[in-house]
């Protein structure tokens, strides 16, 4: 009789523990390729599997980044860029050559793609309605292309969500709703999910509540207990990260979609760029951000449920990343340009200390400074020319090289320049002003560094570049030099 039951009670014991047993959240990195001289592919996904990454968010379909990812058992997210979301809706010819191009071929070789990201913040303000009409449609005609190529079953369609496109006007999270201008779009984007059973990609960041609001504290923005806490109602909120979740939960309650799974796409602090934007910041937000989510408490509108997925932004940092929105947009990895750690993290590697990129090749140790034993009456006007088509964001208020005196701030400049040409000896003229040396002239925590060598760098820097530097000349035209 105890035997013939066995199975059933099997049956119940299962279901009652998978009932009440808590989901197992995944901490993946969003990897951007937006660098000058990118950290070859191969190093990066070394770079991942020595430091216990299983899960990375891409923002396009780069053939050399697929390849090195195929195989190596790490969950892809791979990036649909806006530009294409129009030609996507309006064809599904070019939906299948997308699907076909991009993800088929790659997973005979063993890639592991999970979702395809539409679009990059779509609802992002800045962009206005342009991309409102091609999000669901270009959604659908990929996911008819994924269903003809019977790969429907093996990754889900999302489209990350920025976090200015749900708000609450009192500050209060349970009065969050979508903003009244996409509230068409994404009350069909809902439907689609809901049909697939895909989770709401959004991108929180506490980091720009606190740099764009002056009623978030950076104690509120960092965890600290001596936050001054928020009420709504009964409800208690600690930190900023909750009241923008739960403001996010509103809106999904408001809009008939309570239960749906959330995925934190991008979340992280930057290191420089701006006065807050710190390595120790980053790093207590860091800390306190991942023992939230670990200790699995949720927030006050989903108590014990935290997001299903969290992306950190991001892996690495990125010299040509826009600075429409802040200098600080540029330094927003956990590891330099070159894969080495700013600060100590638990990202999967458990007690063990961050592992570095191993063997990356730079180029010479040379550097581009200003020669004092010229005649300088120029040398602003050099600088600023540097600064259009280089990275001269580390100089900017705030930022780790802000203290540089002049003529040092024109030496950064020039060298910043210099190794984004490849240590070209012309790159090092700026009308007779430029000198080379071998003496590394970092100062404090102003590093002037020295870029990597890579085979693909200068195409690369070619097809990538994009003119970010306009804030950068703002300031330096009102007396950074």
């Amino acid at each position: 009789m105890a035997s013939e039951n066995l199975p059933w009670i099997l049956i119940l014991f299962l279901a009652i523990s998978s009932s009440v047993s808590p989901r197992i959240e995944a901490i993946g990195v969003n990897w951007g390729t937006a660098a000058s001289h990118p950290l070859p592919p191969s190093k990066v996904v070394e770079l991942l599997k020595s430091n216990g990454i299983t899960k990375v968010k891409l923002f396009d379909t780069n053939p050399d980044v697929l390849e090195s990812l195929s195989g190596s058992n790490i969950d892809v997210t791979v990036g649909v860029p806006n530009s294409m979301l129009r030609s996507l809706n309006s064809s599904f010819k070019v939906a299948q050559s997308w699907v076909h191009d991009n993800l088929a071929r790659y997973f005979s070789d063993g890639l592991r793609i999970e979702y395809i990201a539409i679009g990059d913040e779509p609802f992002n303000h800045v962009y206005g309605d342009q991309f409102f009409p091609f999000v669901v449609g270009a959604a659908e005609n990929i996911q008819t292309a994924l269903t003809k190529a019977k790969l429907a079953g093996r990754v889900k369609l999302v489209v990350p969500c920025s976090f200015d496109a749900f708000q609450s006007e009192s500050g209060l999270p349970s009065k969050g709703h979508f903003r009244a201008d996409v509230n068409r779009t994404m009350s069909e984007l809902l439907k689609f999910l809901t049909k697939h059973q895909s989770p709401f990609f959004v991108n929180i960041s506490p980091f720009l509540s606190y740099h764009n609001n002056k009623n978030i504290s950076l104690d509120f923005a960092l965890f600290k207990e001596t936050a001054r806490p928020r009420k709504d109602s009964r409800r208690t909120y600690k930190n900023s990260f909750d009241l923008s979740y739960d403001t996010l939960v509103s809106a999904l309650s408001s809009a008939g979609s309570d239960k749906m799974d959330i995925v934190i796409g991008q979340i992280g602090w930057p290191t420089d760029g701006a006065a807050s934007a710190t390595s120790s910041n980053a790093q207590v937000f860091m800390k306190k951000f991942l023992e939230h989510l670990h200790s699995r408490s949720g927030t006050p509108l989903r108590p014990k449920e935290p997001p299903i997925e969290t992306y950190i932004l991001s892996l690495l940092d990125e010299d040509n990343r826009s600075i429409a929105t802040g200098n600080f947009e540029r330094y927003w990895g956990v590891f330099t340009f070159d894969g080495q750690a700013k600060y100590q993290l638990d990202l999967g590697q458990g007690s063990r200390k961050l592992v570095n990129a191993q063997n990356v090749q730079y180029l010479s140790s040379k550097w581009c400074l200003v020669n004092n034993n010229q005649n300088l009456s120029n040398a602003t006007t050099r600088a600023l020319e540097a600064c259009s088509s280089a990275d001269c964001s580390a100089l900017s208020p705030g930022a780790s090289c802000f203290n540089l005196s002049w003529p040092g701030n024109i030496s950064y400049a020039f060298n910043s320049y210099y190794q984004q040409h490849d240590q070209r000896v012309d790159s090092c003229d700026f009308g007779g002003l430029g000198l080379i040396t071998t003496v590394d002239p970092s100062v404090g925590t102003c590093r002037f560094i020295v870029q990597l060598s890579t085979s693909n760098s200068a195409s690369f820097f070619i097809s990538h570049w994009r003119i970010t530097a306009a804030s950068i000349l703002l300031w330096l035209v009102g007396g950074g030099f």
